[in-house]
């Protein structure tokens, strides 16, 4: 006695289906990133959420880092975290903004936290380098479909 199994061929038009999925997923890592970066700004700029603002963050980065000025590192770094920030979540000026992030974060996973190891916990580079190959991808691919770039036919 044999059995037979019969597999009916079904077709699915995935075309709009996935599109769809896939400018959905891209949305949501693109405003997570954004809305992430956004308090690290602020704790730089405004002292928000325990930072120590502009101040504290240029006697940190003079005194530890060697930057000088540091208010105007302070002040760069953080604008990049929270404006960035702000518009990597809106899509706005989504390559330029994601490229100014890119970079703060190869330098401060590269300079400030790789003598701290891999891993976030031990304050390593962990955290600085998946930040910034967030970043790096959208500059690779822009803003996508629901952005406000899309939104106002900015393509670069």
């Amino acid at each position: 006695m044999s059995t037979a199994t019969t597999h009916a061929a079904v077709t699915i038009d995935r075309s709009t289906t996935s599109a769809s999925a896939d400018a959905v997923g891209w949305l949501i890592v693109r405003v997570a990133a954004g809305l992430i970066l956004i308090p690290h700004g602020a704790q730089k700029l405004f002292g928000l959420f325990g930072g120590a603002g502009l101040d504290g963050t240029a006697q940190f980065l003079e005194a530890n880092l060697g930057l000088t000025p540091g208010l105007l590192f302070a002040a760069l770094a953080g604008a990049t975290e929270f404006f960035g920030g702000l518009f990597l979540a809106l899509g706005l000026m989504t390559r330029l903004s994601a490229l100014a992030v890119c970079v703060l974060m190869a330098y401060a996973a590269f300079a400030v936290h790789l003598g701290n190891g891999f891993f976030w916990t031990a304050g390593g580079l962990e955290y600085p380098l998946l930040w910034g190959l967030v970043a790096l991808g959208f500059v690779i691919r822009g803003g996508g479909a629901y952005s406000v770039d899309q939104a106002i036919g900015w393509k670069w």
